[in-house]
């Protein structure tokens, strides 16, 4: 049950988010934040230790800010997973995933399930 509850969390901090960035962020419907819920988890199960493993040296040298463009990487490939879900480009999705997380931090903390 706590998956669903993150799923759901994470939906409503898509559609928060996007609402804030609106001009360059996009999702269409609160169905299309679920399925962006999903490939995002998906994607941060599977593919991002994958990406991490792979540019360990430069997260290193950067200090683990090069998580913030793996975390960008990740949200342009649900862009073109997830119909409905719209991006227009690098510094939007960067963006996207910073305040992403902030809002799903908060929503988690009031929901009680951190």
């Amino acid at each position: 049950m706590g998956f669903l509850v993150r799923i759901l969390i994470s939906a409503l901090a898509a559609m928060f988010t996007a609402y804030l960035l609106k001009p360059a962020v996009k999702v269409d419907s609160f169905v299309t934040a679920l399925i962006l819920a999903l490939v995002l988890a998906v994607l941060n199960a599977l593919v991002k230790p994958l990406l991490v493993v792979l540019t360990l040296p430069i997260t290193f040298l950067t200090l683990g800010l090069f998580l913030l463009v793996i975390n960008a990487l990740i949200i342009l490939l649900a862009e073109k997973l997830v119909p409905g879900f719209k991006v227009e480009g690098f510094w939007w999705a960067m963006l996207f995933s910073i305040i992403m997380a902030v809002v799903n931090y908060i929503l988690s903390g009031i929901a009680g399930s951190n």
